[in-house]
Protein backbone atom coordinates (compact mmCIF):
# COMPACT_ATOMS: atom_id res chain seq x y z
CA UNK A 1 0.00 0.00 0.00
CA UNK A 2 2.90 2.70 1.07
CA UNK A 3 4.69 2.58 -1.74
CA UNK A 4 2.27 3.49 -4.15
CA UNK A 5 0.72 5.85 -2.17
CA UNK A 6 4.49 7.79 -1.52
CA UNK A 7 4.46 8.20 -5.47
CA UNK A 8 1.10 9.79 -5.29
CA UNK A 9 2.03 12.07 -2.74
CA UNK A 10 5.86 12.65 -3.89
CA UNK A 11 4.30 14.05 -7.27
CA UNK A 12 2.62 16.93 -5.73
CA UNK A 13 2.92 16.87 -1.63
CA UNK A 14 0.46 19.37 -1.36
CA UNK A 15 -2.51 18.89 -3.75
CA UNK A 16 -2.14 15.78 -3.54
CA UNK A 17 -1.85 15.81 0.23
CA UNK A 18 -5.49 17.49 0.58
CA UNK A 19 -6.65 14.78 -1.43
CA UNK A 20 -5.12 11.94 1.04
CA UNK A 21 -6.43 13.56 4.01
CA UNK A 22 -9.69 14.61 3.01
CA UNK A 23 -9.76 10.86 2.22
CA UNK A 24 -9.23 9.77 5.56
CA UNK A 25 -11.26 12.29 7.25
CA UNK A 26 -14.73 11.49 5.31
CA UNK A 27 -13.87 7.37 6.16
CA UNK A 28 -12.74 7.99 9.80
CA UNK A 29 -9.15 6.40 9.44
CA UNK A 30 -7.18 9.03 11.16
CA UNK A 31 -9.56 9.48 14.42
CA UNK A 32 -6.29 7.88 16.34
CA UNK A 33 -4.92 11.03 15.16
CA UNK A 34 -7.95 13.13 14.81
CA UNK A 35 -6.40 16.65 15.89
CA UNK A 36 -3.03 16.37 14.38
CA UNK A 37 -4.47 15.31 11.00
CA UNK A 38 -7.15 17.92 11.57
CA UNK A 39 -4.90 20.86 11.81
CA UNK A 40 -2.22 19.11 9.19
CA UNK A 41 -5.42 19.65 7.00
CA UNK A 42 -6.61 23.09 7.94
CA UNK A 43 -2.11 24.25 6.65
CA UNK A 44 -2.24 22.32 3.36
CA UNK A 45 -5.58 24.75 2.59
CA UNK A 46 -3.75 27.53 3.11
CA UNK A 47 -1.34 28.08 0.15
CA UNK A 48 0.61 31.17 2.84
CA UNK A 49 1.02 29.13 5.57
CA UNK A 50 4.74 28.49 6.41
CA UNK A 51 4.47 24.37 6.88
CA UNK A 52 2.69 24.44 3.27
CA UNK A 53 5.64 26.23 1.97
CA UNK A 54 7.79 23.66 3.77
CA UNK A 55 6.65 20.86 2.31
CA UNK A 56 6.67 22.73 -1.03
CA UNK A 57 10.86 23.46 0.06
CA UNK A 58 10.85 19.48 0.28
CA UNK A 59 9.87 18.80 -3.07
CA UNK A 60 12.21 21.02 -4.53
CA UNK A 61 15.39 20.69 -2.32
CA UNK A 62 15.64 16.59 -1.51
CA UNK A 63 16.26 13.99 -3.44
CA UNK A 64 13.92 11.46 -4.88
CA UNK A 65 14.99 8.60 -2.80
CA UNK A 66 15.45 11.02 0.43
CA UNK A 67 12.34 12.56 -0.34
CA UNK A 68 10.36 9.02 -0.68
CA UNK A 69 12.09 7.60 2.57
CA UNK A 70 10.74 10.56 4.73
CA UNK A 71 7.13 10.31 3.14
CA UNK A 72 7.30 6.89 3.30
CA UNK A 73 8.70 5.49 6.16
CA UNK A 74 8.81 8.71 8.72
CA UNK A 75 5.61 9.93 8.03
CA UNK A 76 3.02 7.24 6.57
CA UNK A 77 4.67 4.16 8.37
CA UNK A 78 4.00 6.25 11.89
CA UNK A 79 0.77 7.06 11.38
CA UNK A 80 -0.31 3.67 9.99
CA UNK A 81 1.16 1.39 12.60
CA UNK A 82 -0.11 3.81 15.46
CA UNK A 83 -3.10 1.82 15.70
CA UNK A 84 -1.09 -1.49 16.31
CA UNK A 85 0.72 0.29 19.30
CA UNK A 86 -2.46 1.54 21.15
CA UNK A 87 -3.93 -1.66 20.79
CA UNK A 88 -0.45 -3.73 22.10
CA UNK A 89 -0.66 -0.95 24.79
CA UNK A 90 -3.97 -1.47 26.22
CA UNK A 91 -3.96 -5.33 25.72
CA UNK A 92 -0.65 -5.56 27.58
CA UNK A 93 -1.31 -2.58 29.49
CA UNK A 94 2.26 -1.29 28.79
CA UNK A 95 3.55 1.64 26.90
CA UNK A 96 4.89 1.12 23.14
CA UNK A 97 6.98 3.59 22.00
CA UNK A 98 6.65 5.17 18.84
CA UNK A 99 10.71 5.76 18.59
CA UNK A 100 13.69 4.39 20.36
CA UNK A 101 16.44 6.34 21.26
CA UNK A 102 19.74 4.21 20.92
CA UNK A 103 23.16 5.29 21.74
CA UNK A 104 25.66 2.83 19.88
CA UNK A 105 28.50 3.86 21.69
CA UNK A 106 29.64 6.19 24.75
CA UNK A 107 32.96 7.34 23.05
CA UNK A 108 32.86 10.75 21.55
CA UNK A 109 35.80 13.00 19.64
CA UNK A 110 34.83 15.84 21.69
CA UNK A 111 34.53 16.41 25.40
CA UNK A 112 31.32 19.59 25.74
CA UNK A 113 30.95 21.38 29.10
CA UNK A 114 27.94 19.91 31.00
CA UNK A 115 27.53 16.84 28.89
CA UNK A 116 26.53 13.79 31.05
CA UNK A 117 28.17 11.25 28.65
CA UNK A 118 31.42 12.02 30.50
CA UNK A 119 30.82 10.36 33.14
CA UNK A 120 30.29 6.84 31.29
CA UNK A 121 32.64 4.53 30.34
CA UNK A 122 34.42 5.33 26.52
CA UNK A 123 34.52 2.01 25.85
CA UNK A 124 30.60 1.17 26.40
CA UNK A 125 29.18 -0.10 23.09
CA UNK A 126 26.05 -1.94 21.24
CA UNK A 127 27.14 -4.64 18.90
CA UNK A 128 25.67 -4.45 15.72
CA UNK A 129 23.53 -7.35 16.27
CA UNK A 130 22.09 -6.14 19.08
CA UNK A 131 21.13 -2.79 17.44
CA UNK A 132 19.46 -5.15 14.92
CA UNK A 133 18.19 -7.32 17.21
CA UNK A 134 16.55 -4.33 18.79
CA UNK A 135 14.92 -3.03 15.25
CA UNK A 136 13.78 -6.46 14.52
CA UNK A 137 11.94 -6.53 18.15
CA UNK A 138 10.66 -2.97 17.57
CA UNK A 139 8.99 -3.52 14.05
CA UNK A 140 7.21 -6.68 15.75
CA UNK A 141 5.54 -4.30 17.83
CA UNK A 142 5.20 -1.35 15.44
CA UNK A 143 8.44 1.16 15.92
CA UNK A 144 9.39 1.84 13.12
CA UNK A 145 11.53 5.43 14.29
CA UNK A 146 14.85 4.38 15.43
CA UNK A 147 17.41 8.17 17.19
CA UNK A 148 20.96 7.38 17.97
CA UNK A 149 22.63 9.87 20.12
CA UNK A 150 26.17 8.86 22.70
CA UNK A 151 28.48 9.61 22.63
CA UNK A 152 28.96 10.14 19.11
CA UNK A 153 27.06 7.84 17.14
CA UNK A 154 28.82 8.84 13.95
CA UNK A 155 31.83 7.57 14.87
CA UNK A 156 29.82 4.38 14.10
CA UNK A 157 28.63 5.50 10.92
CA UNK A 158 29.57 2.61 8.85
CA UNK A 159 27.50 -0.31 11.14
CA UNK A 160 24.39 3.13 11.19
CA UNK A 161 24.42 2.85 7.13
CA UNK A 162 23.99 -1.16 7.36
CA UNK A 163 21.39 -0.70 9.41
CA UNK A 164 19.73 1.82 7.23
CA UNK A 165 20.42 -1.27 4.27
CA UNK A 166 19.10 -3.71 6.89
CA UNK A 167 15.96 -2.20 7.68
CA UNK A 168 15.01 0.33 4.45
CA UNK A 169 11.36 0.06 6.04
CA UNK A 170 12.13 2.64 8.93
CA UNK A 171 13.49 6.21 9.37
CA UNK A 172 16.51 6.13 11.23
CA UNK A 173 18.19 9.63 12.98
CA UNK A 174 21.08 10.81 14.80
CA UNK A 175 21.84 13.80 17.53
CA UNK A 176 25.09 14.34 16.48
CA UNK A 177 28.03 17.02 16.48
CA UNK A 178 27.91 16.72 12.92
CA UNK A 179 32.11 17.18 12.86
CA UNK A 180 32.45 13.53 11.34
CA UNK A 181 29.88 14.13 8.38
CA UNK A 182 31.92 14.45 5.15
CA UNK A 183 31.36 14.14 1.75
CA UNK A 184 31.82 10.15 1.66
CA UNK A 185 29.32 10.23 4.67
CA UNK A 186 27.07 12.40 2.64
CA UNK A 187 26.58 9.95 -0.29
CA UNK A 188 25.76 7.24 1.70
CA UNK A 189 22.94 9.17 3.62
CA UNK A 190 21.85 10.21 0.06
CA UNK A 191 22.01 6.40 -1.35
CA UNK A 192 20.03 4.84 1.39
CA UNK A 193 17.43 7.60 1.83
CA UNK A 194 16.31 7.05 5.67
CA UNK A 195 18.59 8.79 7.58
CA UNK A 196 19.01 12.36 9.14
CA UNK A 197 21.20 14.21 11.33
CA UNK A 198 20.11 16.58 13.78
CA UNK A 199 23.61 18.78 14.38
CA UNK A 200 24.23 19.64 17.71
CA UNK A 201 24.80 23.73 17.55
CA UNK A 202 24.57 25.90 20.49
CA UNK A 203 23.94 29.49 18.31
CA UNK A 204 26.96 31.38 16.57
CA UNK A 205 30.70 30.38 16.71
CA UNK A 206 31.48 31.74 19.71
CA UNK A 207 28.96 29.76 22.40
CA UNK A 208 28.92 26.69 20.01
CA UNK A 209 32.59 26.84 20.17
CA UNK A 210 32.42 28.12 24.19
CA UNK A 211 30.78 24.49 24.90
CA UNK A 212 31.76 22.60 22.24
CA UNK A 213 35.78 23.46 21.78
CA UNK A 214 37.51 25.61 19.47
CA UNK A 215 36.66 24.99 15.61
CA UNK A 216 33.54 23.05 16.57
CA UNK A 217 30.96 25.53 15.14
CA UNK A 218 33.21 25.69 11.49
CA UNK A 219 32.85 22.45 11.13
CA UNK A 220 29.38 21.91 11.65
CA UNK A 221 28.53 24.41 9.21
CA UNK A 222 30.84 22.90 6.50
CA UNK A 223 28.87 19.78 7.62
CA UNK A 224 25.18 21.43 6.84
CA UNK A 225 26.43 22.36 3.05
CA UNK A 226 28.04 19.08 2.53
CA UNK A 227 24.26 17.57 3.43
CA UNK A 228 22.45 19.99 1.43
CA UNK A 229 24.54 19.73 -1.06
CA UNK A 230 23.28 15.74 -1.49
CA UNK A 231 20.48 16.74 -1.06
CA UNK A 232 19.60 15.31 2.34
CA UNK A 233 17.09 15.87 5.23
CA UNK A 234 18.74 17.30 8.29
CA UNK A 235 17.92 19.69 10.99
CA UNK A 236 19.82 20.95 13.79
CA UNK A 237 19.66 20.29 17.72
CA UNK A 238 20.19 23.74 19.94
CA UNK A 239 20.32 23.17 23.48
CA UNK A 240 19.62 26.34 25.34
CA UNK A 241 20.89 27.54 28.74
CA UNK A 242 21.56 30.57 30.55
CA UNK A 243 24.12 31.93 28.36
CA UNK A 244 22.74 31.57 24.87
CA UNK A 245 18.58 31.00 25.20
CA UNK A 246 18.21 34.95 23.14
CA UNK A 247 20.79 33.89 20.62
CA UNK A 248 19.21 30.35 20.22
CA UNK A 249 15.56 31.92 19.41
CA UNK A 250 17.01 34.61 17.69
CA UNK A 251 15.91 35.71 13.72
CA UNK A 252 19.80 35.54 12.43
CA UNK A 253 20.37 31.98 13.65
CA UNK A 254 17.31 30.84 12.85
CA UNK A 255 17.45 31.96 9.12
CA UNK A 256 21.18 30.53 8.97
CA UNK A 257 19.85 27.36 9.65
CA UNK A 258 16.76 27.50 7.33
CA UNK A 259 19.68 29.14 4.68
CA UNK A 260 22.00 26.24 5.36
CA UNK A 261 19.27 23.66 4.64
CA UNK A 262 18.30 22.57 7.64
CA UNK A 263 14.24 21.22 7.91
CA UNK A 264 13.89 21.00 11.49
CA UNK A 265 15.20 21.97 14.86
CA UNK A 266 14.61 19.98 18.19
CA UNK A 267 15.16 22.75 20.95
CA UNK A 268 15.97 21.72 24.35
CA UNK A 269 16.30 22.88 27.56
CA UNK A 270 19.89 22.30 29.59
CA UNK A 271 19.67 19.78 31.97
CA UNK A 272 21.67 19.52 34.95
CA UNK A 273 22.86 15.64 35.16
CA UNK A 274 26.11 13.93 35.95
CA UNK A 275 28.49 14.93 38.18
CA UNK A 276 30.20 17.01 35.79
CA UNK A 277 26.91 19.28 35.60
CA UNK A 278 26.67 23.36 35.71
CA UNK A 279 23.24 23.67 37.65
CA UNK A 280 24.47 27.54 37.11
CA UNK A 281 23.55 26.61 33.10
CA UNK A 282 19.49 26.27 33.93
CA UNK A 283 17.27 28.73 32.21
CA UNK A 284 15.62 31.01 33.91
CA UNK A 285 11.83 31.19 34.39
CA UNK A 286 11.67 34.19 31.93
CA UNK A 287 13.59 32.73 29.45
CA UNK A 288 11.79 30.01 29.50
CA UNK A 289 8.91 31.36 28.85
CA UNK A 290 10.69 33.65 26.46
CA UNK A 291 11.13 30.51 24.53
CA UNK A 292 8.16 29.26 24.52
CA UNK A 293 6.67 32.67 23.02
CA UNK A 294 9.41 32.79 20.58
CA UNK A 295 9.23 29.09 19.09
CA UNK A 296 5.58 29.81 18.47
CA UNK A 297 6.40 33.14 16.75
CA UNK A 298 9.42 31.34 14.41
CA UNK A 299 6.51 28.60 13.16
CA UNK A 300 4.13 30.94 12.49
CA UNK A 301 6.50 32.68 10.21
CA UNK A 302 8.81 30.45 8.78
CA UNK A 303 8.93 27.02 6.93
CA UNK A 304 10.65 25.17 9.11
CA UNK A 305 8.82 22.38 11.78
CA UNK A 306 10.56 23.22 15.40
CA UNK A 307 10.30 21.56 18.27
CA UNK A 308 10.60 22.52 21.85
CA UNK A 309 11.03 18.87 24.18
CA UNK A 310 10.27 20.69 26.83
CA UNK A 311 7.70 23.70 26.27
CA UNK A 312 5.38 21.31 23.43
CA UNK A 313 4.32 19.07 26.52
CA UNK A 314 1.00 20.60 25.51
CA UNK A 315 0.89 19.35 22.24
CA UNK A 316 1.53 15.55 23.69
CA UNK A 317 -0.48 15.04 26.95
CA UNK A 318 2.85 15.68 28.94
CA UNK A 319 5.89 13.62 29.47
CA UNK A 320 6.53 11.41 26.26
CA UNK A 321 9.08 9.28 28.23
CA UNK A 322 9.47 5.34 29.31
CA UNK A 323 8.17 4.39 25.98
CA UNK A 324 4.66 6.90 26.15
CA UNK A 325 5.92 8.11 22.93
CA UNK A 326 10.15 6.89 23.30
CA UNK A 327 12.77 5.41 25.36
CA UNK A 328 16.20 5.44 25.47
CA UNK A 329 19.30 2.68 25.50
CA UNK A 330 23.14 3.36 26.40
CA UNK A 331 25.70 2.24 25.14
CA UNK A 332 25.97 0.01 28.00
CA UNK A 333 22.08 -1.54 27.14
CA UNK A 334 20.63 -0.01 30.39
CA UNK A 335 17.26 0.56 29.44
CA UNK A 336 16.15 3.85 30.62
CA UNK A 337 12.75 6.32 30.69
CA UNK A 338 14.59 9.08 28.89
CA UNK A 339 17.81 10.25 27.56
CA UNK A 340 17.95 12.79 30.53
CA UNK A 341 16.79 10.19 33.16
CA UNK A 342 19.54 7.53 33.78
CA UNK A 343 17.73 4.88 36.18
CA UNK A 344 16.95 1.45 35.33
CA UNK A 345 15.63 -2.11 36.05
CA UNK A 346 17.06 -3.70 33.53
CA UNK A 347 19.71 -4.77 30.34
CA UNK A 348 18.57 -5.14 27.44
CA UNK A 349 21.21 -8.01 26.50
CA UNK A 350 19.29 -9.95 29.37
CA UNK A 351 15.94 -9.13 28.35
CA UNK A 352 13.54 -8.98 25.23
CA UNK A 353 12.40 -5.40 24.40
CA UNK A 354 8.78 -5.79 26.02
CA UNK A 355 10.05 -7.10 28.60
CA UNK A 356 12.29 -4.38 28.80
CA UNK A 357 9.16 -2.00 28.22
CA UNK A 358 7.45 -3.79 31.58
CA UNK A 359 10.49 -2.76 34.19
CA UNK A 360 9.29 -1.07 37.66
CA UNK A 361 10.41 2.05 36.69
CA UNK A 362 8.53 2.01 33.42
CA UNK A 363 5.25 0.90 35.08
CA UNK A 364 6.01 3.83 37.36
CA UNK A 365 6.15 6.42 34.93
CA UNK A 366 3.02 4.78 32.96
CA UNK A 367 0.61 5.01 35.89
CA UNK A 368 2.15 8.61 36.83
CA UNK A 369 2.09 9.61 33.43
CA UNK A 370 0.93 13.12 33.12
CA UNK A 371 3.16 14.65 36.14
CA UNK A 372 1.45 17.61 36.13
CA UNK A 373 -2.18 18.57 34.83
CA UNK A 374 -0.51 21.74 33.25
CA UNK A 375 1.50 20.16 30.33
CA UNK A 376 3.52 23.62 30.27
CA UNK A 377 5.25 21.32 33.70
CA UNK A 378 5.66 17.60 31.87
CA UNK A 379 8.79 17.05 33.64
CA UNK A 380 9.44 14.62 36.38
CA UNK A 381 12.91 16.05 37.32
CA UNK A 382 12.85 19.67 35.73
CA UNK A 383 9.11 20.22 36.25
CA UNK A 384 7.81 18.10 39.39
CA UNK A 385 11.21 16.53 41.41
CA UNK A 386 9.21 15.22 43.89
CA UNK A 387 7.32 12.70 41.33
CA UNK A 388 11.01 11.53 40.19
CA UNK A 389 11.90 11.11 43.57
CA UNK A 390 9.16 8.75 44.71
CA UNK A 391 9.42 6.99 41.37
CA UNK A 392 13.08 5.50 41.50
CA UNK A 393 12.53 4.86 44.59
CA UNK A 394 9.39 2.88 44.54
CA UNK A 395 11.04 1.15 41.30
CA UNK A 396 14.02 0.32 43.41
CA UNK A 397 16.02 1.37 39.87
CA UNK A 398 19.68 1.68 40.08
CA UNK A 399 21.86 4.85 38.61
CA UNK A 400 23.18 3.86 35.01
CA UNK A 401 25.77 6.41 35.78
CA UNK A 402 28.79 3.96 36.68
CA UNK A 403 31.24 6.94 37.33
CA UNK A 404 29.75 8.85 39.49
CA UNK A 405 26.60 7.13 40.58
CA UNK A 406 24.55 10.10 41.14
CA UNK A 407 21.35 9.13 43.37
CA UNK A 408 17.55 10.72 42.31
CA UNK A 409 17.98 13.20 45.23
CA UNK A 410 21.19 14.72 44.02
CA UNK A 411 19.47 15.01 40.47
CA UNK A 412 16.57 16.52 41.55
CA UNK A 413 17.42 18.69 43.72
CA UNK A 414 19.55 20.77 41.54
CA UNK A 415 16.51 20.91 39.62
CA UNK A 416 13.88 22.38 42.91
CA UNK A 417 14.98 26.24 42.45
CA UNK A 418 13.83 26.33 38.74
CA UNK A 419 11.11 24.21 39.39
CA UNK A 420 9.80 26.32 42.19
CA UNK A 421 10.32 29.80 39.77
CA UNK A 422 8.58 27.91 36.73
CA UNK A 423 5.51 26.87 38.42
CA UNK A 424 3.28 30.20 38.61
CA UNK A 425 5.31 31.27 35.05
CA UNK A 426 3.87 28.34 33.84
CA UNK A 427 0.29 28.31 34.93
CA UNK A 428 -0.31 31.61 34.41
CA UNK A 429 0.54 30.97 30.78
CA UNK A 430 -1.61 27.95 30.61
CA UNK A 431 -4.20 30.07 31.89
CA UNK A 432 -3.77 32.70 29.43
CA UNK A 433 -4.43 30.20 27.36
CA UNK A 434 -7.36 28.73 28.64
CA UNK A 435 -8.86 32.27 28.77
CA UNK A 436 -8.40 33.08 25.27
Amino acid sequence: MIPPLVSYLDRDLVGNGKKVLGLMKATGMYKVQKAGMQMLYNHLNDPENPYTQALQHLREDLNENVRKKLLGNFLLKSYLTKGKRLRLSNELQQNIPWAILMDPTSACNLSCIGCWAADYSKADSLPLSLLDRIINEGKKIGTYVYIYSGGEPLMRRKDIITLCEKHPDCYFMAFTNGTLIDEKFAKEVARVGNFAPAMSIEGFEEMTDFRRGKGTYQKVIRAMDIMREHGNFFGYSATYHRLNTEIMASDEFVDLMKEKGARFGWYFTYMPVGSDARPELIVTPQQRSFMYHRIREIRRKRAMFLMDFWNDGEFVGGCIAAGRQYMHINAKGDVEPCAFIHYSNVNIKDVSLLEALRQPIFQEYRKSQPFNHNHLRPCPCLDNPEKLRKMVNNAQARSTQINDMESVESLTAKCEEHACGWAPVADALMYSREKA
